[in-house]
């Protein structure tokens, strides 16, 4: 399996410097990833049964397959995972036989994020709910190991640093481009980037936020561990204080305060019912490797299409704003609208991020290339993977 696996990443740094793919640097790089997500999602695809020759047919289809057909690819080979996840937390948790409950007798409490953003409660008319066994999270996580071979626990992390704190490890056995962990939380637009909490200084006290390559930002820290039920969540809930290293506010953060604040709004998904006891929705845990260390994940962009009402419960993530997005284009380091509103040709999705392994994992921990940007200063335990990775990434 390792020397398929090594003939991915030599493929990867060819394909790179093929004449085929953009001029553009950050495009470029998002255009490897791809490349590099399509073989080991394909690669994952095929089971236990692959071969040297499935080996090079992948490579040859990488090699030849346009960036669309790539990314369609992609994004069905997740799709198909995340699906097999949902049909085993359905076995799991839902009992047929028992009476569904209404949506509105579950009205989340109201704190922290819905202070900040204005959250007035949710509407009154939900659609029923449908009636789970009372599994505590570390029975279900143990259940779903038994399931799909593995699981993931948060615990302390193995990087010798002062500032690693706690981090993601997988308890049980993956294969290389399996589904690993799903990035939760609320995701914005660059249409709304100004509701951030914290804005502008968006990162100053919060390091749980990612953002896409188009630009979507995911905010992790409402969702924090994730929670003991299903439940109509708003966004509300915030990640337990005490994880927050640096809970003092500082001058500069008093400055850009005063200075501006988020924009207030009510505009917070639209009364779903999430699972909050997912055990795969902890990808906000995972950390950046220590020196002379390779991360064994990447991040793939994956659109969650809201037509699967099914599966909807499992994915952990709420929209912030309209379903109905304003068109925003980037130019340099700026977003603009852009005509009218977006309107999505296959039905609306949630622009979600999952951790995929690039190599066979089995009991340990889950590592992933921050990619930090080269234009501010970098934190002490930062070493780059790849440095001009790192420089198309943000260019």
């Amino acid at each position: 399996m390792a020397s398929f696996l090594n003939k991915f990443q030599d493929a990867v740094r060819t394909f790179a410097r093929s004449p085929r793919f953009t001029k553009d640097p950050r495009k470029l790089q998002f255009e490897v990833d791809i490349n590099r997500l399509f073989m080991y999602t394909s690669y994952n695809n095929l089971g236990k049964n692959v071969d040297e020759a499935d080996a090079e047919q992948i490579i040859d289809m990488a090699s030849k397959a346009s960036f669309a057909d790539q990314q369609k690819q992609v994004q069905e080979n997740i799709h198909n995972q995340i699906k097999i996840l949902c049909t085993a937390m359905d076995a799991i948790l839902l009992d047929v036989n028992e009476p569904q409950e209404s949506q509105s007798k579950a009205t989340p409490s109201r704190s922290g994020l819905s202070f900040a953003i204005g959250r007035n409660g949710p509407t009154n008319n939900h659609p029923d709910v449908p009636k789970t066994r009372p599994l505590k999270r570390t029975e279900l996580s143990q259940r779903l190991k038994d399931s799909i071979g593995y699981t993931l626990d948060v615990k302390q992390s193995q990087i010798p640093h002062s500032e690693a704190g706690q981090g993601l490890f997988l308890n049980g056995e993956a294969t290389a481009g399996s589904v690993i962990a799903i990035y939760p939380g609320v995701i914005y637009t660059p249409a709304y980037y100004r509701y951030i909490p914290g804005y502008p200084r968006v990162d100053a006290r919060n390091t749980y936020l990612i953002t896409r390559y188009d630009g979507t930002v995911i905010n992790a820290q409402p969702w924090g561990y994730g929670g003991e039920t299903r439940e109509l969540w708003d966004g509300s809930k915030m990640l337990d204080a005490k994880l927050n290293t640096d809970e003092t506010e500082k001058g500069s953060d008093r400055f850009w305060k005063m200075l501006s604040k988020p924009l207030e709004s009510s505009r917070v998904g639209n009364g779903e019912v999430l699972e909050r006891r997912n055990p795969l929705a902890l990808a906000h845990f995972a950390n950046h490797p220590a020196k002379d260390t390779v991360p064994n994940v990447m991040i793939c962009p994956y659109d969650f299409p809201l037509t699967e009402k099914d599966m909807r419960a499992y994915i952990p993530n709420l929209s912030f704003g309209n379903a109905e997005e304003v068109n925003m284009r980037r130019f340099g380091s700026f977003w603009f609208r852009w005509g009218s509103r977006n309107s999505e040709s296959n039905g609306p999705v949630l622009k979600t991020l999952i951790l995929v392994a690039t190599t066979a994992l089995c009991d340990e921990e889950v590592l992933l290339n921050y990619r930090l940007s080269n234009s501010k200063r970098r934190p002490s335990w930062y070493t780059p993977i790849d440095e001009e990775e790192d420089r198309r990434r943000w260019s």
